[in-house]
Formats: C-alpha cells, sequence, structure tokens
C-alpha cells in the first residue's frame, strides 16, 4: 500500500535535492533542458511534507524530450507514467511501490510556459511567507489523515487552497 506520510521538516531534503541534480544534469543532454528546480513541499524551508524530493525539470519540447528522457531516467531508477492524462507533462517516480518500499523521488517535467513550471511561484510564495507555509502545512496534515492511501484524493483535496495562493502571489 502507497500510504501518504506527512514528516516534519528535514534539513537533509536539499542535500537530497542537490544530490540527484547533480546526477540528472550529468546523465541528461544539457541541449534540452531549459531549467531544474527544487518544487514541492520539501523545497520550503520549515515546512512538513511527504519524504519524496519533487524535481521540476523544464524542456524546450516535450515532443522532443519525451524518448531521451524516459531512457535516460529509467537508467537512474526511474518509472515513467506513461498513462498520465495531463498531456502538458510528463512523470516519473523513483521507488515506485509495490517494486520498491517507498518513493523517494518524482520528477516533473514541462515546458516552461507549462502549469507545473507556473507552480514555482506557489512554492517561492510559501517560502517568503513562513506564515501561510504553516497554514498549508496544518492543510496537508489534516488531508493526510482524511485520505491517507488515497494520494489523488490528497492532492485533489489540497487544490483549491494552492489556487488561493496563486493568486496571492500573482498580485
Amino acid at each position: 500500500m502507497d500510504e501518504i506520510e506527512i514528516v516534519d521538516y528535514d534539513p537533509r531534503w536539499a542535500f537530497l535535492f542537490n544530490e540527484e541534480a547533480a546526477r540528472l544534469r550529468a546523465a541528461l543532454d544539457p541541449s534540452l533542458i531549459v531549467g531544474l528546480e527544487h518544487f514541492g513541499s520539501t523545497a520550503i524551508p520549515g515546512l512538513a511534507a511527504k519524504p519524496i524530493i519533487d524535481i521540476l525539470i523544464a524542456v524546450r519540447s516535450l515532443a522532443a524530450a519525451q524518448e531521451p528522457l524516459v531512457e535516460v531516467l529509467r537508467e537512474l531508477d526511474y518509472v515513467y507514467w506513461a498513462d498520465n492524462p495531463k498531456k502538458d507533462r510528463m512523470f516519473f517516480v523513483k521507488g515506485m511501490p509495490p517494486f520498491d518500499s517507498k518513493r523517494s523521488h518524482h520528477i516533473h517535467v514541462t515546458e516552461p510556459h507549462g502549469e507545473m513550471w507556473q507552480r514555482l511561484t506557489f512554492r517561492d510564495y510559501l517560502r517568503a511567507h513562513p506564515q501561510e507555509a504553516q497554514t498549508y502545512e496544518r492543510l496537508k496534515r489534516r488531508l493526510a489523515v482524511e485520505h491517507q492511501t488515497d494520494r489523488e484524493a490528497y492532492t485533489d483535496a489540497k487544490s483549491a487552497y494552492v489556487e488561493s495562493v496563486m493568486r496571492k502571489a500573482l498580485k
């Protein structure tokens, strides 16, 4: 079972991101990559999170990047979610249950104008507004209990809050 677990902030998350980012930069064709960022709750100092390092990669073209990325990331032990219904992004998981005991990393691939890349605004807003980050943490902890075994429901339940913060951040 792939349960949602929220843990207290771990300062090692920044190190784990930097370590994986170095592996990715060494393996990926730099002509495909426009940006590579630590993303999600583990990228916000002090914020409790699922202990999974989210990495956001912007590519010039998803169509051009798909084949080479799938192959290179497979060699780095990532599983590609080919059936992702959202066609504006690619999604990879390292430590994919039930084969491995726990997810350790997610890679989200998008184009720089894509919705996922725009979500860096959310990360940056929470980094700059610790009170807002604490509100988000309380919500995440409550939703993790309510949707302990349903990742989709957990993510969906956070979406209205995320959108409200995005509106604040873009003002």
